[in-house]
């Protein structure tokens, strides 16, 4: 049976758990520092290693963290949540149960909106809770090395948001992340990158005819820490269960992890429900009370969110909704367009700039924005530049390649490599006049009749003076050259 056939036949119900990485300087109960990348276990204490008699004490940075979101998606934010242990064994585990939230969370309800193509939509949100990340298993598959253990993540504090099963599309969900990932990133509560695990997301996924209420049981697919594997992942899902219900086989519900090699999911263990987790209250910590004034500042401090700043950047600056979505994606590449929109003195040009060549290069840099050399003022000159015809197209184009290389100043490498427009009127007749000569072929087209053959000409001059001619003087000046030799005739 195709997709399409199914898809006509079945429907996705699609849930998803985030868990996103706060960042904070140290872990949330204890001091060690959450930095990544530091040698394995070298980031730990007693305290998130889970020996006897230690107590842990809450990062108020974490709590922020969790309030400024909730303001954000306009979740209820509880004056009281209680911390609960979650007992189950697992190797990264050190203390044999997770410090989390359970029966009172510090947030209940809230939506988050997205896009999907011209559409509008949105996701209700059931809940979302402060807990502590596990720790890490390397499994190296070469025999005597085996399954290795770091616990520098173990105690790094988490924002766990848990959606009603509201999408039904794996579209619809990776576009859900997508919004949430702007969202957190705009909110600087999270670093957000994918590749080092502190944003990811846990997607569950049942399917069941068209018109039936009841769900059928759900698989949770684990830690998918990219867009494209969240679509992937639920897409195969989809058409697991529904050819299973197809062929009149039962659904169990299980955790299965996606394989991305194979392009399919397999079989982790089976489902645990929450009393397998035996939650109580844990013991150590006392019941977490918000005051008002902590709520009220982080409400006076709230950042401009993305949808706000995609009107405003789309009514500022001129530009088409898609560009000021892409340009609002991330807040620090819309800072970076915004100063060089201002030194450009045109936002629609400096967009072209940033949208195109900007991320070219953080694309291939690992440092994101922040490891390249062009500076928003020096790009906002060089557009400047071009748009008032100091300098071409195609010589701004290799000004950026030396900004981006060596940085500086685009009015001084212009200079200094004579990249200076010729302004000569006589010697640019001179190059018209080697080219035309140097290609008598085209010349007979032309004046066969042809007058497209122009434009070689005119692109032949542009070579020659290795674009320092301007366009428009290159084109009046072939065409006066060209306009002779048909006279002569």
């Amino acid at each position: 049976m195709n997709a399409v056939d199914l898809a006509a036949k079945y429907e996705a119900v699609i849930g998803l758990e985030i868990h996103i990485q706060l960042a904070t300087r140290t872990k949330i109960f204890c001091g060690c520092s959450t930095r990544y990348g530091a040698p394995a276990n070298t980031q730990v204490c007693p305290v998130c290693l889970g020996h006897p008699g230690v107590l842990p004490v809450l990062n108020r940075e974490a709590v922020r963290g969790a309030v400024r979101f909730g303001l954000a998606v306009g979740s209820r934010i509880n004056s009281r949540s209680v911390f609960a242990r979650k007992n189950y064994f697992y190797p990264d585990l050190p203390k044999g149960y997770q410090i989390s939230q359970f029966q009172e969370p510090i947030l209940d309800g809230g939506d988050l909106r997205f896009r999907m193509g011209d559409e509008d939509r949105s996701v209700r949100l059931t809940r979302a809770h402060l807990e502590e990340d596990a720790g890490k298993s390397i499994h190296h598959g070469d025999g005597d090395r085996g399954t290795r253990i770091d616990l520098n993540r173990a105690g790094v504090p988490l924002l766990e948001v848990v959606t009603e099963p509201d999408l039904r599309d794996p579209g619809d969900a990776s576009a859900c992340l997508h919004r949430l990932h702007q969202l957190v990133l705009h909110l600087g509560i999270c670093e957000g990158n994918l590749e080092e695990g502190n944003f990811r997301c846990d997607a569950n996924i049942s399917v069941r005819p068209h018109g039936q209420e009841s769900l059928e049981a759900k698989t949770e697919v684990k830690n998918l820490n990219s867009f494209r594997h969240v679509e992937r992942a639920l897409r195969w899902e989809f058409r697991r269960q529904a050819l299973a219900l197809e062929d009149g086989h039962s659904l169990e519900q299980a955790t299965r992890l996606w394989d991305e090699g194979a392009g399919r999911t397999r079989v982790m263990r089976t489902k645990e429900d929450a009393q397998d987790y035996r939650y109580f209250p844990d013991p150590d910590l006392p019941p977490l009370v918000l005051h008002a004034e902590l709520i009220a500042q982080e409400r006076r401090d709230l950042p401009e969110l993305p949808e706000a700043m995609e009107s405003r950047l789309a009514a500022d600056y001129g530009l088409g909704r898609a560009e000021a979505a892409l340009l609002a994606a991330d807040p620090g590449l819309a800072r970076y367009y915004e100063e060089t929109a201002g030194s450009a003195g045109d936002g629609k040009a400096a967009a072209n700039w940033v949208l195109t060549e900007v991320l070219r290069l953080v694309k291939d840099e690992p440092g994101g924005l922040g490891g390249i050399r062009v500076e928003a003022a020096a790009l906002g000159k060089l557009v400047r530049m071009v748009r008032e015809d100091v300098i071409s197209g195609k010589i701004g184009k290799s000004v950026f390649a030396v900004l981006a290389e060596e940085g500086g100043d685009p009015e001084i490498i212009v200079r200094d490599r004579g990249l200076l427009p010729m302004a000569d009127v006589g010697e640019l007749a001179q190059v018209v006049l080697r080219v035309v000569d140097a290609n008598p072929g085209p010349l007979a087209e032309y004046l066969g009749g042809k007058e497209t053959v122009a434009h070689f000409f005119v692109g032949q001059v542009m070579r020659e003076t290795r674009g320092k001619a301007r366009p428009d003087a290159a084109r009046s000046a072939v065409e006066r050259e060209l306009e002779t030799r048909r006279n002569r005739q």
